[in-house]
């Protein structure tokens, strides 16, 4: 006899783009697991929206919060822009962007992954949580691994790859949602050789900021990034050819 698996699926509006959540669980404890990855979601899109005058990250941007007045968030998401900045050669650099300090190629993973810790604490090991290009899954899904695709740029029902990671984190970085908005820090304008960088590895914000220095450098970008750490690359370009480092996780056409 197969045993039913409960599966509760909730979407919400936030950051510019739609975070979707699937969990394998039911009633209350869904239900808390989904309160509180919302609630943390919202917490992070308050406290560094660029987008938002009273966010920490515009009082940075207007000089009112000196370095050592920092709360501990900022510091850290500051601590961590930084040591991606060096890990990416300066193709990361929040620092570097027209408006000022904006650390988002960074903190949607980051808050990705706050809203996962969530869902643990509540009781849920199965579920995966995306936004924008930015999937965490933990355990399985409702039918066996979760398997993630890659589109192409110009029709999102078109998979060109498709991964199946366990426990793991998967950042795509690209101008599929929101055009061309990844800008190059050494030029100042927006980055258009590839089609999607991708990155898979144990943490989001990691992978984040990894996949858009490498959509950022072009198809050069390869030639820096070092797997190192459990995390691998691809890059997709305009004729959809994928270039990736050695050890992806179970990639393969759908």
């Amino acid at each position: 006899m197969t045993t039913r698996i409960e599966t509760t699926r909730h979407a919400v509006p936030l950051m510019g783009t739609v975070f979707s959540l699937c969990l394998l669980a039911s009633g209350d404890r869904a239900s808390r697991a989904i309160e509180a990855a919302i609630a943390e979601l919202r917490a992070v899109d308050t406290a560094f929206s660029p987008f938002r005058a009273d966010s920490l990250v515009s009082r940075v941007r207007r000089g009112e919060l000196a370095p050592a007045a920092y709360p501990p968030l900022l510091a850290e998401v500051v601590g961590r822009c930084g040591a991606m900045t060096v890990a990416t050669l300066g193709w990361f650099d929040p620092w570097a962007l027209p408006g000022g300090f904006d650390p988002s190629g960074l903190v949607k993973g980051w808050g990705i992954e706050r809203a996962a810790t969530r869902v643990l604490d509540a009781g849920v090991r199965d579920f995966a949580i995306s936004g924008g290009g930015d999937v965490v899954v933990r355990g399985t899904g409702p039918t066996g691994p979760w398997r993630i695709g890659i589109h192409g740029p110009s029709d999102p029902h078109t998979v060109v790859l498709v991964l199946e990671p366990t426990d793991a984190a998967v950042a795509t970085s690209g101008s599929y949602e929101r055009g061309p908005h990844v800008i190059d820090p050494h030029t100042g304008r927006p980055s258009t050789a590839l089609a999607s960088a991708t990155v898979v590895g144990p943490d989001l914000a990691t992978a984040d900021a990894y996949a858009t220095a490498l959509y950022a450098g072009g198809p050069a970008g390869l030639r820096w990034f070092a797997p190192a750490g459990g995390y691998h690359a691809l890059t997709l370009d305009h004729q959809l050819t994928a270039t990736y480092t050695d050890g992806l996780p179970e990639r393969g056409s759908r």
